[in-house]
C-alpha cells in the first residue's frame, strides 16, 4: 500500500503495537445480487492493500442473508472480478456457513431475556418504531416469557408461519434516540430456496445481527465499511456484547468515494441495464468492474486511483479525469504505438508509381524502445483521417493538411495536395496529392518545413475496423436520483468505420492499443480476425491537473 498514512493504517499500527491484536484480518463481504463497480473496488483495494502491509490476510464472505436477491450469478462474477483485480482471498466463504451458529445465538439471547418474537407487521413496524424526533413505542408482544419465544422462534424455523409473518427482535431501548437501537429486528420468515442451504432454512439473519457475528466466527480484526454503517456500530458492539462470542471485532467507518458524472448505485445500474439503455452489466459505459475491463481499464490503474484518493471520515467526491489519468500513466510505456483511421479519407498520391507498395519501419513506442519495430506498408491510395484536412488552410495555426499546402506523413514522405474530387452532395471524395520521394522518414527536414505531420494507413494493407468512442452515460457531473433517467447522454456510444494498419489484422480480445494523435483503445470482446472491434478508453489529452 502507499507509504502515505490515513486514519485506519494507523488505527491498525496502534492495536499491533499494544498488542490488542496480533495479526490483521480484514473482509471484503458483498452481497451477491448484482456485478461490482468502481465503487466496491474501493472497499476491496482498501481492505486487501491494508491487511498486506501489515502481513495480515483479507477473507472474501459472501453476505448472503437475504435469498430473494441474491444468484450463483453474481457469486461466480464477485470472485472473477477480485482476481482481476490481482487479489487472492485468505478464505473465501458464505454468511449462509454460519446460519446453525448465528441460530444458537439468537437462541441465547431469547434466553437472556434479550430477544422476543413478535407478530406486528412489517407496517405497525414502521409505525411503532418512531422518528427522529420522537420515541418509539414498545411492542405488545415484548413481554412475552422466555419459553413462549423460544418455542415461537422454533417455530418459525421449523416452517409453520408464513414469510414476514413474524419475526424476532432484539430487546434494547424504543426511547433510544438512535433509531436502529429500537428493539431492531434481528430475524425474519422467508420461504424461497436458499443458492446455497437450500430449503434447509425459512428463517433469515438480518444484516445488522449476522454480520457482526460473522467477524465474530471468522476472527475479523478491523471490519471495515463505508460511513453509511456509522449509526449501526451501536447495535454492532451491542450483538458483540451481548452474544457472549470469543473474538470481538471492532468496526471502522470511512467515507464513499464519489466520481463525476458516474453512477455508483447498484439498483441504478440494474435499471440501466432492465430498461436497455445499456447492452448488458459489460456494457464499456458502464462503471461495473465487468465494464471497465471490457472498455480497456486496468486493474493497476483503478489500483493506483484508488490509493491516491486516500481514506477520510467524510464522504468525497473526485473529478473522472483523475481516473483517466491513472490509465494514461499505465499505459503510456506499456502498449505499441499503431495508426488508425478513424474517420477515413481517400488520398491518391498521383506521382507515386501504380501497383508499387513499399515497406517502411516504424517504431512501436517512441518512449520504450523494448516494444520494439514493425513494418508498414506505402503505395498510391492512402487513408488519412478527415479532420487533418481542409480545402483551404483556415490560419496560421493549423498544421494539417490543406489545399497547396504539404504535411509530412508520419514514418514516410512529404506530400502535397493539389486537387479535391467531391460528391455531387458537396461533400469530399478523395483528394490528389503529390510526394516527394527525397523526404522518406522525415529526411526533408533539413531543406523545409512542412505544415505539420499526420498519420495515414495505406490502402493497400488496410484492415477495416469498427470504433466505439464512448462517453459518459450521464449528462450532469453530479447523478441525481430524482431524475438521472432523464439524463441519459445520447451521445454515450458513437460508432465509426475505418481502417487500421495491417500489424493489427490479428488484434485479440483484451489487446490495447495507443492509436497515434487518437487515444488508447482496447480490442473488444466480440472483435474476430475477420471482424475488428476496437472500443476507445481514454483520449490521449488530459484535463486532469
Amino acid at each position: 500500500m502507499h507509504e502515505t498514512s490515513n486514519f485506519i493504517k494507523t488505527i491498525m499500527k496502534n492495536d499491533l503495537e499494544n498488542g490488542v491484536v496480533d495479526k490483521i484480518v480484514t473482509r471484503f463481504p458483498p452481497e451477491p445480487n448484482a456485478y461490482l463497480h468502481i465503487g466496491h473496488a474501493r472497499a476491496i483495494i482498501t481492505n486487501f492493500e491494508l491487511a498486506k502491509y501489515f502481513g495480515g490476510v483479507t477473507n472474501l464472505r459472501f453476505d448472503d442473508t437475504n435469498p430473494t436477491q441474491e444468484d450463483v450469478e453474481f457469486v461466480d462474477a464477485i470472485q472473477k472480478d477480485i482476481e482481476w483485480l490481482g487479489y487472492k482471498p485468505n478464505i473465501v466463504v458464505y454468511g449462509s456457513s454460519y446460519f446453525d451458529a448465528t441460530y444458537e445465538k439468537a437462541e441465547l439471547l431469547i434466553k437472556k431475556g434479550l430477544a422476543f418474537v413478535c407478530d406486528l407487521t412489517q407496517e405497525e413496524l414502521s409505525e411503532y418504531r418512531g422518528t427522529t424526533t420522537t420515541p418509539g413505542k414498545e411492542s405488545p408482544y415484548r413481554n412475552r416469557s422466555i419459553e413462549e419465544n423460544l418455542r415461537l422462534f422454533r417455530e418459525m424455523r421449523d416452517g409453520k408461519y408464513p414469510s414476514y409473518s413474524k419475526t424476532l427482535r432484539a430487546k434494547i431501548d424504543m426511547a433510544s434516540p438512535n433509531i436502529n437501537m429500537r428493539d431492531p429486528v434481528i430475524y425474519r420468515i422467508i420461504h424461497v430456496t436458499h443458492h446455497q442451504t437450500k430449503d434447509k432454512w425459512c428463517i433469515y439473519p438480518m444484516y445488522d445481527f449476522a454480520h457482526p457475528l460473522q467477524d465474530a466466527f471468522e476472527g475479523i480484526t478491523h471490519s471495515l465499511c463505508s460511513l453509511e454503517y456509522e449509526d449501526h456500530r451501536p447495535l454492532y458492539d451491542w450483538v458483540v456484547e451481548h452474544t457472549e462470542v470469543e473474538h470481538r471485532p471492532r468496526q471502522i467507518e470511512f467515507g464513499r468515494l464519489g466520481i463525476t458524472n458516474t453512477i455508483m448505485s447498484k439498483r441504478y445500474l440494474k435499471k440501466l441495464v432492465e430498461e436497455g439503455i445499456v447492452k448488458g452489466f459489460d456494457d464499456p459505459r458502464m462503471p461495473t468492474l465487468v465494464g471497465l475491463k471490457r472498455r480497456g481499464f486496468t486493474p493497476s490503474a483503478i489500483k493506483e486511483f484508488i490509493l491516491s484518493t486516500g481514506l477520510s471520515k467524510i464522504n468525497s467526491s473526485v473529478d473522472y479525469s483523475m481516473l483517466e489519468h491513472f490509465l494514461r500513466e499505465d499505459l503510456k510505456l506499456k502498449v505499441p504505438r499503431y495508426m488508425a483511421v478513424v474517420k477515413p479519407l481517400k488520398v491518391v498520391i498521383t506521382n507515386y508509381p501504380e501497383g508499387q507498395v513499399e515497406e517502411l519501419e516504424a517504431i512501436n513506442n517512441t518512449e520504450n524502445p523494448e516494444l520494439g519495430n514493425r513494418t508498414i506498408t506505402f503505395s498510391r491510395n492512402i487513408y488519412i483521417d478527415q479532420e487533418d484536412f481542409v480545402p483551404e488552410k483556415p490560419n496560421k495555426h493549423w498544421k494539417r493538411l490543406a489545399k497547396d499546402v504539404e504535411v509530412r506523413l508520419m514514418h514516410a514522405y512529404f506530400i502535397k495536395c493539389n486537387d479535391i474530387i467531391y460528391n455531387e452532395d458537396g461533400s469530399i471524395k478523395e483528394i490528389y496529392c503529390t510526394y516527394d520521394p527525397e523526404t522518406k522518414s522525415g529526411s526533408g527536414f533539413d531543406k523545409r518545413k512542412p505544415n505539420g505531420t499526420i498519420h495515414f494507413v495505406d490502402a493497400s494493407s488496410a484492415v477495416p475496423a469498427t470504433f466505439n468512442h464512448l462517453d459518459f452515460l450521464i449528462l450532469d457531473q453530479y447523478v441525481s436520483s430524482e431524475n438521472f433517467m432523464e439524463r441519459i447522454n445520447p451521445n454515450s456510444w458513437t460508432v465509426y468505420q475505418g481502417f487500421v494498419e495491417k500489424a493489427l489484422a490479428t488484434a485479440k480480445p483484451g489487446e490495447k492499443f495507443q492509436f497515434i494523435r487518437d487515444g488508447y483503445y482496447n480490442t473488444d470482446d466480440d472483435a474476430k480476425e475477420t471482424e475488428l472491434i476496437f472500443n476507445r478508453i481514454v483520449s490521449l489529452k488530459s484535463s486532469f491537473k
